[in-house]
């Protein structure tokens, strides 16, 4: 079954949050934790995910091209 990178900002301590999930389980398994000092591109990235899904007019399309968006960066970042 294909799994799901989540992400996540932790605003206290400035880093991202990265999980992982099976495409329909509710089980979320946790990858790491990346400061923001380590990939300033990716935090903004997740930031600005984040702050879509605060929008009163919510844009699943433009959500979900941002997911993608953070996805490239997060495996350019494992390289």
């Amino acid at each position: 079954m294909k799994k799901t990178l989540l992400f996540a900002i932790d605003l206290t301590t400035k880093e991202v949050i990265v999980s992982e999930s099976q495409k329909g389980s509710k089980e979320i398994t946790f990858i790491e934790r990346i400061p923001q000092r380590e990939n300033e591109l990716l935090f903004d990235a997740v930031s600005s995910m984040t702050k879509l899904t605060t929008s009163p007019k919510f844009d699943v399309a433009l959500f979900k091209a941002m997911d993608t968006v953070c996805q490239l960066i997060y495996a350019k970042h494992t390289e």
